[in-house]
């Protein structure tokens, strides 16, 4: 009987989809915080200035808007007065607006040893709205971080 009213009211199916559903939020909130630890990490080093990292964003102001293109992923990065700041809102006005396929697209570019931004944006995996060397800049950054982190800087 409990097979029948399984088959008639589709559980299975709903199962399956309920557990994929559940899988991508897991996978951009995973994203999300990636991308913000990666952020707040480059915003403490700024603070400290370890092997000097400052140099990077003196005299630079910019603003970054990461967000996935179903909205679930969104997370802010501003460099003023020498100083970043880093949150999970959308802002006005950013030089830069990267959206991400998805949680995995997100992972898989912040995760890359060799990011190709190119590569990146020919697999319609992101999509950079503004200034592209702002996009450049950051990819600099990030890469430095990950390099110094391992030790190879």
């Amino acid at each position: 009987m409990d097979d029948f009213l399984n088959f008639i009211l589709f559980r299975n199916f709903r199962a399956k989809r309920l557990m994929k559903k559940w899988l991508r939020s897991m996978e951009s909130e995973a994203a999300e915080e990636s991308l913000e630890i990666l952020l707040k990490l480059m915003s403490l080093m700024f603070l400290i200035n370890f092997r000097n990292f400052r140099r990077n964003i003196e005299g630079f102001n910019g603003r970054y808007l990461f967000k996935s293109r179903d909205n679930s992923i969104t997370v802010s990065a501003v460099f003023e007065n020498n100083r970043m700041t880093v949150s999970e809102r959308l802002i006005d006005n950013p030089d830069i607006t990267v959206d991400f396929r998805n949680g995995k697209a997100l992972l898989n570019f912040i995760l890359s040893p060799k990011p190709d931004i190119l590569g990146s944006m020919l697999r319609q995996d992101v999509a950079p709205h503004g200034n592209f060397n702002y996009l450049y800049k950051f990819a600099y950054m990030a890469k430095r971080l990950q390099l110094m982190a391992a030790g190879s800087v």
